[in-house]
This record gives C-alpha cells, sequence and structure tokens, in this order.
C-alpha cells in the first residue's frame, strides 16, 4: 500500500515543480511570436525553393550522364 501512496506523493510534488517552474518562465509577446513565426515561414520557403532547385539541377545532370553513358 505505501508504494501506491509513495507513487501518489511523488506525482503530486512533481506537478507542484512544474507548476513553480512555469511561474517562473518569460513568455515571450505577441509580437516576438508574429516575428519569429514570419521568420521561420520565410526560412522554410526559402529552403523549399532552393531545394527543388538543386533537386532539378542535379535530376537533369544525372540524365545527361546516363544519356551520355547510354544508360537507360
Amino acid at each position: 500500500m505505501s508504494g501506491v501512496l509513495g507513487w501518489w506523493d511523488q506525482s503530486r510534488t512533481f506537478l507542484t515543480q512544474v507548476r513553480n517552474e512555469l511561474e517562473r518562465v518569460t513568455w515571450p509577446s505577441k509580437k516576438e511570436v508574429y516575428a519569429t513565426t514570419f521568420v521561420v515561414i520565410l526560412t522554410s520557403i526559402f529552403f523549399g525553393i532552393y531545394l527543388w532547385g538543386v533537386d532539378l539541377l542535379l535530376n537533369s545532370l544525372i540524365g545527361w550522364v546516363f544519356d551520355a553513358l547510354g544508360v537507360a
């Protein structure tokens, strides 16, 4: 029976500590969240287009090599 109670006490202690830590967190402002979200979206678009271009280039290069070697 003490194992169950010990588990319950440990869980309560853990949740209390979590609540105390969350009170100390410095949350970003709405403006900061919008700004960082915008940067992440732009960076994702940039790298998506960049990698698409690299893929097209490498695909064309491999196709040219296969054509030059006569491999189908």
